[in-house]
């Protein structure tokens, strides 16, 4: 009596695995510090986790260190991924305004100095670095960017000189650092100033003017 033959046709039928395109290197990385960004900026440095970072990516957590060999390496990187992000940003911003001038009335208006520190934003993350002192590589990182972003208010400010809307008296990179120095200073005001929306809009309103002039708003 022959054997049995197996059921061919069920086994036709039967599902098959399907395999996630291989990333590059590259590409991998890059996908890493895209989840690390969206995690660090919604939960913070200390409350972020790799393990989260690794499911939002769909890898396993060695795969982050892997890629990058410590939580603290993953925040350095993020930052500076964060400020070519915000520098590029700054420069499409301000490039699609009629003048610089038209472009800080937008940057420093109440509404956008609200959201600049909001949970979620690439502004918190910087914010977030600069307390974790015990961290060199990530203090460090928040350095690099912070100049990385004084330059691009730089170049932005000497534009307004050719423009005619910023006041030819402000020195570019002096403006660049005092626009630096308010936004980075703004969870104190909210912290201890007994009126904090109207402080942001009243400072908000100075700076323009020292920058632009009677012209401004």
């Amino acid at each position: 009596m022959p054997a049995p033959q197996p059921d061919r046709q069920v086994d036709q039928k039967a599902p098959r695995k399907t395999r996630r395109p291989r990333l590059s290197a590259e590409d991998r990385r890059a996908s890493i510090l895209d989840a690390a960004t969206e995690v660090f900026s919604e939960l913070g440095y200390q409350r972020g986790k790799m393990s989260e970072v690794a499911r939002r990516v769909g890898v396993s957590e060695p795969v982050v260190f892997q890629n990058f060999g410590s939580k603290s390496a993953v925040f350095a990187a993020v930052l500076d991924h964060a400020a070519a992000l915000m520098s590029e940003g700054l420069r499409s911003w301000a490039g699609r305004s009629p003048t610089v001038g038209a472009w800080l009335t937008e940057l420093l208006a109440p509404e956008h100095l609200a959201q600049v520190h909001a949970r979620g934003s690439v502004g918190v993350l910087f914010e977030d670095a600069m307390t974790l002192t015990s961290e060199p590589e990530v203090l460090e990182a928040a350095r690099r960017g912070n100049q990385t972003l004084a330059r691009t208010l730089t170049d932005l400010l000497e534009q307004g000189h050719a423009d005619g809307s910023l006041r030819p008296d402000v020195d570019p990179a002096v403006g660049a650092w005092w626009l630096i120095s308010l936004l980075s200073s703004q969870r104190f005001r909210q912290t201890v100033a007994p009126d904090p929306a109207d402080t942001e809009s009243a400072l908000g309103t100075l700076t323009l003017r020292l920058l632009v002039g009677d012209s401004a708003g």
